[in-house]
């Protein structure tokens, strides 16, 4: 276990019960913890470790399963409490082999800072280590701290994990819609080709620069480009879907003013971005206060 262990931090207004019981009961734990599917506590004998099955799906037909031990303990003198985990599993098409670590609930004046530190050797050798260094950890550090958000809203706010989730992956998956479509319809219509229907229709658009139609469509196909990949980086989406709610309605009245015979063509410009305007207007109810691994601490603060 030489590499660097995964540390996520988060304050939770909560009480300590609530939040205990919130994630040592499996059919809790497992609402709003990303990395697992099921939880299913084991007999175990009195004084020994609780003992756990647990199963993640990858995708659908295909799970990894693996077992688990856990020990909690009431140790601190503020009420604290402590958590230890150790964790593997016998897939031999698991990145993880067997890993040790634990959670901390450290009871503050207003609220409890719920933490955890975990690593775990790796499947695969080399190959194993390298993937796991650049790919699976940082995405599995992420997995938790996102996790811990969503249990923060849950207590806090009472909003279900599952619905969190299905807002969080909503927008997303319509933000790389996006994606696709700005960079697609300036990349390739635009740049790569410039298509002879794209200059056409800033021609009949703005007839006093027709010699210049050719680069303004390029012009456009760069900033089409552009948009896209903010998409992807841009923090508040609910900002892009806003933007996209006001200038589809108008990128529609330039394209049917500029040629009314648009409205008959298949996939004509209303008919498109009006899909894309709904989208929009869904993606930007969706992508209210949605939760986010950054709201957790990654690192541990020096004492």
């Amino acid at each position: 276990m030489n590499a660097k262990p995964i540390y996520v931090e988060i304050d939770i207004d909560s009480e300590m019960d609530k939040l205990w019981q919130a994630t040592q009961t499996p059919n809790f734990h497992e609402q709003w913890d990303l990395r697992f599917t099921s939880i299913t506590y084991l007999q175990s004998e009195d004084n020994e470790p609780q003992k756990f099955s647990y199963k993640t799906k990858i995708v659908p037909g295909w799970s990894i399963e693996g077992w688990g031990a856990t020990v909690g303990s009431h140790s601190g003198k503020d009420g604290s409490r402590t958590s230890s985990l150790h964790f593997g599993t016998d897939d031999s098409i698991s990145i993880i082999k067997e890993g040790k670590g634990y959670w901390q609930y450290k009871q503050k004046k207003d609220a409890i800072t719920f933490l955890t530190q975990y690593t775990y050797n790796v499947n695969f050798g080399r190959l194993g280590h390298e993937f796991d260094r650049f790919l699976f950890r940082p995405l599995i550090g992420w997995a938790t701290a996102l996790s811990f958000d969503v249990l923060k809203r849950w207590l806090e706010k009472g909003e279900t994990p599952a619905t969190q989730y299905i807002r969080f992956f909503s927008s997303w998956m319509i933000s790389f819609l996006f994606f696709f479509v700005w960079s697609y319809h300036g990349f390739f219509p635009k740049l790569l080709y410039t298509h002879p229907e794209e200059i056409a229709m800033i021609q009949k658009g703005f007839p006093f620069i027709t010699q210049y139609a050719e680069w303004l469509v390029i012009f456009i196909g760069i900033a089409e480009v552009l948009f896209g990949f903010f998409w992807l980086f841009y923090k508040n989406k609910r900002k892009l879907f806003g933007f996209q709610i006001i200038i589809f309605p108008l990128l529609t009245f330039a394209a049917i003013m500029a040629e009314r015979d648009y409205l008959i063509h298949p996939f004509n410009p209303l008919t498109f971005n009006l899909s894309l305007l709904t989208l929009s207007i869904i993606g930007f109810l969706l992508s209210k206060d949605i939760p986010s691994a950054k709201s957790c601490k990654r690192q541990r603060e020096r004492d």
